[in-house]
């Protein structure tokens, strides 16, 4: 059996799953192509992090033994710029004495747990979440998957569904510890399935609602909900003899509500200070963050951002109504920061704005626990900008995830996108580049503004084949502003962020470079598009254009020197494995930076190159 969501992708309530269908991906076929495939990972990334240290062995090849010496990894691999290892997954093989092994992604954790440095309290954790990601895995290769090149034309919620790689440094990317088997169709991105919300009535003394200038609790309750669903909401509250007006309506995920609110907020639903109301009638299709959730019913209605009490990459997906309360402000400050700048209107830069927030007031709970508990993170909702309003004829949407995406034949998305533009690989670089890094660049500079642009948070607005200008989204959680000096209304004080100057760079150097950049530096050269030296000397000139365009700050490029020769290794993974339920202190992220040595900077040796500029110039 093909493990898909039903033709209509409504999957059916997991009680009503035969249990033997809930499984049906998992065989030996996909199992042990799933596992190369993440063993191939574990291999390239924790050698990345210098978690392991690959011992050549011939040209090409290398070794990685286990921490009692006992078993062998061997593979062949190119070693790229910033310490990529581009290790081929056909050419792993494992040994263990004389026995020739398949790869196993949990063998190879325990085999190396005392080099990842997994505690007793981790080491299980971890494994789950290894064993997640694999059974996620296996459920994409059992599937029909479309081609890069079908890809590249598809419609942006295709794409979405589409993706298969999850974050591109974390190995476990897709643990999702709470979805069972029979929910996996039901809630999975890769499923695309259709989610209709559950909404709540929150009596409004135990709930806030918080909104963007200009926008109330009724205007936007009335764009996002038909009459007919508002009117069969009243008639509910007045059976149980209770007043709308006397409460907010909030919408939360169908998981969420079945494992966690209907039991762990028992007592609020039994005294009718919530409500359940049931289903909305609008359908929505699960993002690629699990709980953020597109409305495929009415396209240019806001995305739902959930709480969801699941543990995924080092966090429980909860959401806090504390944070949420400053959400609206936030966006509207950084909204207007964007509109009023000159120099990233003409990029066409804008971010996708989360214009209202509602969280509810558990008190119990609240005077039981300390700030940042799980426990004060499962009822509340946000309500994010749809892109879709602002695409022009002509142009189509894209996640930036999709540039790092290979299908099953080896072939990328953005590779199909530079052969669609009919540009040369470097000049369509450079336009992916002025639309995505010059913006972010721009807001490091004058700004001291930073975002986490990895890339499912960015989305791309592309025109025959062509990156033209990028949406930014998740605004309010990811970013930072660097100044200590800086004037913030008091709602947005939260957002400033205490760094030393030597890590300020790493938010383009690290969050851009390494965790982006450098994997469709890989992917574009593997498949002979563009060679190394040429991408990077493309991004090389992206920057000093940029600079050169802003003489007036010299001083600030100077300090935060972008083309300096090395700069510290910040590992992403090293973070999960120290502690993989509480990753970051969200209140001081600066202090969760791990660090292991120093990569060579791969733009370094083109400061100044005047030469590439010409040659690009020709090119254009």
């Amino acid at each position: 059996m093909t493990p898909v969501a039903p033709a209509n992708n409504r999957a059916p309530h997991p009680e009503h799953t035969a249990p033997h269908d809930a499984v049906a991906h998992l065989n030996p076929e996909c199992w042990q192509h799933a596992n190369r495939l993440l063993v191939r990972k574990m291999l390239a990334e924790f050698s990345h992090e210098r978690l392991l240290t690959p011992e050549p062995c011939s040209a090409g090849h290398y070794v990685v033994r286990s921490d009692d010496g006992a078993s062998e990894y061997r593979f062949a691999a190119r070693l790229l710029a910033l310490n990529h290892w581009q290790v081929d997954a056909a050419s792993i093989t494992r040994q263990r004495g004389t026995d020739q092994l398949s790869p196993d992604a949990l063998d190879l954790i325990l085999d190396l747990r005392q080099s990842l440095g997994l505690t007793e309290r981790v080491l299980p954790v971890y494994l789950e979440e290894i064993s997640s990601t694999l059974a996620s895995s296996a459920f994409k290769l059992a599937g029909q998957r479309p081609s890069a090149a079908e890809l590249s034309r598809a419609g942006f919620q295709e794409i979405e569904a589409a993706m298969t790689e999850g974050h591109p440094c974390f190995v476990a990317n897709s643990g999702r510890i709470g979805i069972d088997a029979a929910e996996y169709p039901i809630y999975a991105p890769e499923a695309a399935p259709r989610v209709r919300l559950v909404w709540l009535a929150a009596h409004r003394d135990r709930c806030e609602f918080s909104a963007s200038a200009g926008l109330d609790y009724p205007s936007l309750i009335r764009s996002e909900l038909d009459e007919a669903t508002l009117a069969r909401f009243s008639a509910r509250m007045a059976e149980l003899g209770l007043d709308l007006d006397d409460y907010r309506l909030m919408p939360v995920h169908p998981w969420q509500w079945w494992n966690k609110l209907s039991v762990t907020f028992a007592g609020e639903v039994a005294q009718r200070r919530l409500v359940c109301l049931g289903r909305g009638d609008d359908e929505h299709q699960p993002q690629q963050s699990v709980r953020t959730l597109f409305n495929t019913t009415a396209p240019r209605r806001h995305y739902v951002k959930t709480a969801l009490s699941v543990l995924n990459m080092g966090f429980l997906r909860g959401l806090s109504a504390e944070y949420m309360r400053a959400t609206p402000a936030i966006n509207d400050w950084l909204a207007g920061l964007v509109d009023g700048d000159t120099a990233l209107r003409e990029t066409g830069f804008s971010i996708l704005r989360e214009r209202a927030a509602v969280g509810y007031h558990h008190e119990q709970y609240a005077a039981a626990t300390a700030k940042g508990s799980p426990y004060s993170k499962m009822l509340a909702a946000l309500w994010r900008e749809s892109p879709v309003p602002s695409v022009a004829p002509g142009q189509r949407l894209a996640t930036m995830a999709s540039l790092l995406h290979v299908d099953a034949d080896g072939d990328s998305v953005a590779g199909a996108l530079i052969a669609e533009s009919g540009l040369s690989p470097r000049v369509w670089l450079r336009r992916y580049l002025d639309a995505y890094l010059r913006p972010l660049l721009h807001c490091f500079y004058a700004h001291d503004l930073v975002f986490m642009p990895h890339g499912e948070n960015v989305i791309l607005v592309l025109e025959g084949g062509v990156p033209v200008r990028v949406l930014m989204k998740d605004i309010a959680e990811e970013i930072a502003v660097l100044n200590p000096d800086a004037r913030l209304p008091p709602k947005v004080e939260r957002i400033r962020a205490e760094v030393p100057d030597e890590l300020r760079t790493l938010s383009i150097l690290t969050d851009v470079f390494d965790c982006f950049l450098r994997f469709l530096n890989a992917i574009l050269q593997s498949e002979q598009i563009l060679d190394e030296e040429e991408f990077w000397a493309a991004v090389a000139e992206c920057v000093r254009d940029y600079q050169e365009s802003m003489p007036h700050l010299a001083h600030r490029f100077a300090n935060d020197d972008l083309f300096a020769e090395r700069f510290g290794l910040s590992c992403l993974n090293r973070l999960q494995l120290r502690d993989n339920q509480q990753m970051v202190d969200l209140q001081d992220p600066a202090s969760a930076i791990r660090l292991a040595g120093e990569l060579d900077n791969p733009i370094a040796p083109f400061a100044g190159d005047t030469d590439g500029q010409q040659r690009a110039g020709a090119d254009r």
